[in-house]
């Protein structure tokens, strides 16, 4: 039975200054998307409001934007892919074996406490599917909880963009909280590597996470690998 993938996308596109924007750090979809194709795996995008997700500006320029991304760009059917995003009300969870979210800034203001995504992360994890996240994506694990009314995250290994990277990427005063921190609070067991802006993943049982998007790749690989 073919497998099947749904990705989360942000719908912001700035930070709380309207005048300087964010969105979907591209490459951490079109590497995921591109390992997910090659694997003959079904996939699906949704977003919080759904419509439309916004890229990041500094996700299309050297040296951020690579091979993957640059191929999404030049397909105008999956441009459009990110033109019209389903809603997760849209969604049942029972289609689906993994749910892999993306990240960029904007993810950390609209994938916390959206209560769709929350419902359809608790129930692919509960009927046994793969949890993952990349980069800021992790801010859509920070308040989900299981049935039993425990943090999904709570004494799980998983890591995340860190507040180191945060602050060599000169943004540290643009966001709205200290992510990593955030996750230590809910007892999260949070992990990064030696060096920021390298590949790390963690693999957690059927909790996927990768730290940066140079990890991109890898934990899609092994979100694969555990299907």
């Amino acid at each position: 039975m073919t497998k099947r993938i749904l990705h989360v996308v942000t719908n912001v596109a700035h930070y709380a200054d309207p005048s300087e924007p964010t969105g979907l750090w591209l490459s951490e979809l079109t590497h995921a998307h591109e390992i997910f194709a090659a694997k003959g795996y079904e996939q699906r995008i949704i977003s919080p409001k759904g419509g439309l997700s916004p890229l990041e500006p500094r996700s299309l320029k050297w040296p951020n934007v690579d091979a993957t991304a640059k191929a999404w760009l030049a397909d105008d059917a999956r441009k459009a892919l990110l033109s019209n995003t389903a809603r997760p009300d849209e969604v049942d969870p029972a289609d689906f074996d993994a749910i892999y979210f993306t990240g960029g800034h904007a993810v950390m203001w609209d994938f916390p406490d959206n209560a769709g995504l929350q419902r359809i992360t608790r129930d692919i994890y509960e009927r046994g599917g793969i949890v993952s996240s990349v980069c800021h994506g992790y801010c859509g694990l920070l308040n989900t909880e299981l049935s039993d009314g425990t943090l999904l995250v709570a004494g799980r290994r998983l890591t995340g963009f860190s507040w180191r990277e945060e602050v060599l990427a000169r943004v540290a005063d643009k966001v709205p909280y200290n992510v990593e921190e955030d996750m230590k609070r809910r007892g999260a067991l949070y992990e990064k590597a030696l060096l920021p802006f390298t590949s790390k993943v963690v693999v957690d049982g059927r909790l996927v996470t990768g730290q940066n998007p140079q990890s991109a790749k890898a934990t899609a690989e092994q979100v694969a690998d555990l299907l």
